[in-house]
């Protein structure tokens, strides 16, 4: 058989809009981005649990499920770092064509990481979410202790510290988590995003 007579797969797969009508949402990627220790993973799971709770289909993406399996073979050099986004960006993709809402949670330090993701799921698909919260705080936050790590040297190219993080330039809100409360910060997300995917 001619391979040029093969119809492509993509061309039988149900489409978007029919597998968003049975859901009855819109796929979104809603992109939480930030400085480590910002907040970013507590707001993408209040956002999660919102979202379940009233009847929306998720997916939850961040660096510890993400780097501990497609991505477990990447370190945090610049082209690694970049490879990362592309491929999370990638998988965002494949949810939103199936219909889900997929919620990241990545520090995606450079404007042009920003831009990359963007570029790859479609500007009218990505919710861009900047969690704000000074370097000084997230440093005496340090959840995970990585800061004090980077500083004494155990962590080399740590976003903060010996990696640089780009003011963002394009978003579509920001949050501050260093003068709001939880409860306000959730409360401004969930009046923000809902809206943006309901049918």
């Amino acid at each position: 058989m001619n391979s040029n007579n093969l119809t492509p797969v993509f061309s039988k797969l149900i489409e978007r809009a029919k597998k968003e009508h049975l859901l009855q949402q819109k796929s979104k990627s809603i992109w939480f981005f930030g400085l480590s220790g910002s907040g970013k993973t507590t707001l993408a799971l209040e956002l999660e649990y919102y979202l379940f709770n009233n009847g929306f289909a998720t997916a939850l993406l961040d660096g510890d499920n993400v780097r501990s399996g497609i991505n477990s073979d990447l370190g945090f050099s610049t082209n690694d770092r970049y490879e990362n986004i592309r491929r999370i960006a990638e998988i965002n993709k494949l949810f939103i064509d199936n219909g889900i809402i997929v919620i990241n949670s990545f520090v995606c330090p450079a404007e042009s990481m920003r831009q990359l993701l963007t570029t790859i799921i479609g500007k009218e698909n990505v919710v861009l979410i900047y969690v704000y919260a000074s370097l000084a705080t997230c440093m005496q936050r340090d959840v995970k202790g990585l800061y004090k790590k980077a500083t004494q040297g155990e962590i080399s190219q740590f976003t903060g510290i010996s990696h640089t993080f780009d003011e963002p330039q394009h978003y579509d809100l920001i949050i501050n988590t260093e003068h709001n409360s939880k409860e306000q910060n959730v409360e401004q997300i969930i009046s923000f995003v809902v809206p943006k995917l309901r049918l």
